[in-house]
């Protein structure tokens, strides 16, 4: 399944990445200090899981926090994963 043409949604009010596949909201929790984003959790529900919903979610949000000019910090164990596999994103690493 491709996800390029899904939108994801900074959800501001809740600290959520969202990304809304098939009826489902899968997100990423965050939190802001200054220029630094702490991403806390990512969450993709059962029903979407193994089809790279939390890859494409992970990927676009590290679009929005480059555009925005922010670093990561990243303590989700997702993210830390996705980080691992793709070291072209380490240039957002706080």
């Amino acid at each position: 399944m491709k996800f390029e043409d899904i939108e994801l949604v900074d959800n501001e009010a809740i600290h959520n990445f969202e990304l809304t596949v098939d009826g489902y909201r899968s997100f990423i929790d965050y939190q802001v200090r200054g220029e630094k984003i702490y991403l806390i959790h990512t969450e993709v529900p059962e029903e979407l899981q193994g089809q790279g919903v939390a890859e494409a979610l992970v990927e676009k949000a590290f679009r929005l926090i480059e555009a925005k000019g922010q670093k990561v910090v990243p303590l989700c164990a997702y993210v830390q994963v996705f980080l691992k596999r793709h070291p072209e994103w380490d240039r957002l690493v706080a």
